[in-house]
């Protein structure tokens, strides 16, 4: 059944104003998460461990909790698997979250039946906060794509083990049930291009409203799709108003999106991640909305400090604007001082809105300028708007022993069309390069490094490259920075 405007607007307003007392009240609502955690964390082998009964204070929690990473708390996960309780959250988990790995393979990440409401509820609320700011409710009047990872859960074990999005495929909202695609059988596909026909298959003939989904995946959707209805997705879809999308940053797409989708549609950005959902777009303005009431207390690194062995980490009450920050989470599913390797930039405090500026292990660092993510994107953002290109996809690396000549940066670019000289472009991405970066304009100054060069990939090519190592869509995101050549010398290969 449909729902009058009046209602799904009310049912909008009724949870924007809700969320309101959290908004206004972030230092609050971060203590009291501080306090119901602690106090959970006293039942557990890790609490128990670390002496949270003596914690009384933030600085008590600095100096009995470490900071960690997977590997420093494999073996905890270890007794989880073996069915053991109270390890670092009361009980057990009611899932354990199967995500790809660096340094430690594949990572099993707690989800507690506490924590796993706030996944659910945050997706909720950054569509219904759309809804009440926009007063547009098309958006969940008619069918609905989340192009996913499979739901298929693996039960061999004690705790049910899964994808996040697989998981969270069984948490779909009422309200988006009813006309909800891909089909449970079209989802549990785990060959991504034939479950990605096959969704274009189960759509093409339907009234799409929202589409959800990590950009490069939806893109092969849409490419699939347009090429085989001859049309844009707009005239497909002529109902399709919101997509929805997180992952990975949005702007070297938007171009590509726009000319497949044949208009402008609103887009929604989310910040889901394994260990917690952080935050969402609650306006126009730059940045991201914190989650601040969400079952997570937030400790932050200053990068620069972070990059120089020191991991002194401060409160929320203690950012600063425009720094970049390695982002520490501690949760209701028993991660503590827990470091998932983004970082991040508050464009404001009042309220606490961030930016997602890269990965602390991506970065290209090969000779002291430390570029990193955020930079990458604004330099071939600006690049691709002065010069009328389009691209689909790219990587940097070093290339620190050429054949001949002075090292310098690689750009890997995989154009949708490509700009009238590409010389001139290289041109104006390195000058965008320098007026960011002032390690790696002195570097170029300075005869250490000669400009960049660009190597174009060919159509697929990035795709082909994910085939080739086994994680081609779902959550799998390519890097877009390396301090090695590991990806460069296989793209070469391609």
């Amino acid at each position: 059944m449909f729902f009058p405007d009046l209602i799904i607007r009310a049912y909008a307003k009724y949870i924007n104003k809700k969320n309101k007392l959290w908004i206004n009240n972030p230092l609050d609502a971060q203590q009291k998460t501080f306090e119901l955690l602690i106090k959970n964390g006293r039942k557990t082998v890790y609490g128990k461990k670390h002496q949270f009964e003596k914690i009384q204070n933030y600085n008590d929690f600095k100096s009995s909790v470490p900071i960690v990473e997977y590997e420093d708390i494999k073996p905890f996960i270890s007794l989880i698997r073996r069915g053991e309780k109270n390890i670092l959250w009361p009980g057990n988990p009611i899932y354990l979250c199967k995500t790809s790995g660096t340094t430690s393979g594949t990572k099993f990440i707690p989800i507690s039946k506490e924590s796993m409401p706030f996944h659910i509820k945050c997706a909720k609320d950054a569509i219904l906060n759309y809804i009440d700011r926009t007063g547009n409710t098309s958006s969940v009047k008619g069918g609905t794509i989340f192009i996913q990872g499979s739901p298929k859960l693996d039960f061999s074990e004690s705790i049910p083990i899964g994808r996040l999005s697989g998981i969270t495929a069984h948490y779909v909202p009422w309200y988006l049930k009813r006309n909800n695609l891909p089909s449970k059988k079209t989802n549990l596909n785990n060959d991504w291009e034939k479950k990605i026909d096959l969704i274009v298959k189960e759509t093409k003939n339907k009234n799409m409203s929202l589409i959800s989904g990590i950009p490069p995946w939806v893109q092969m959707y849409f490419e699939k799709l347009t090429k085989l209805k001859k049309k844009n997705v707009s005239e497909i879809f002529p109902n399709f108003s919101l997509f929805v999308y997180g992952g990975v940053n949005f702007k070297p797409y938007k171009e590509v999106f726009n000319r497949l989708i044949g208009k402008d549609v609103d887009s929604v950005e989310t910040y889901p991640s394994s260990e917690g959902f952080i935050g969402y777009q609650d306006c126009e303005k730059e940045g991201l909305l914190l989650c601040l009431d969400h079952g997570i207390f937030y400790e932050f690194i200053e990068v620069s400090k972070y990059l120089k062995g020191d991991f002194d980490r401060i409160s929320l009450k203690n950012v600063k604007i425009n720094t970049d920050y390695v982002i520490i989470l501690n949760t209701n599913a028993g991660l503590w001082g827990y470091k998932i390797g983004d970082t991040v930039s508050f464009v404001s405090t009042k309220p606490y809105r961030i930016l997602v500026t890269g990965r602390i292990k991506h970065f290209t660092s090969a000779f002291g300028e430390h570029v990193i993510g955020s930079e990458v994107n604004s330099a071939i953002s600006k690049a691709v708007k002065k010069n009328n290109a389009k691209i689909i996809e790219f990587h940097v690396a070093p290339q620190v022993n050429p054949n001949s000549g002075l090292p310098f940066h690689e750009w890997f670019i995989e154009f949708d069309v490509m700009p009238v000289c590409l010389i001139e472009f290289a041109k104006d991405l390195d000058r965008f390069m320098c007026n960011q970066n002032s390690y790696y304009n002195d570097l170029i100054e300075g005869n250490v490094l000669r400009p960049l060069v660009i190597s174009c990939v060919e159509k697929n090519g990035f795709k082909n490259y994910m085939k080739s190592i086994g994680k081609l869509g779902g959550q799998n995101k390519l890097p877009r920075l390396s301090n090695n050549r590991l990806i460069a010398d296989k793209l070469h290969l391609l």
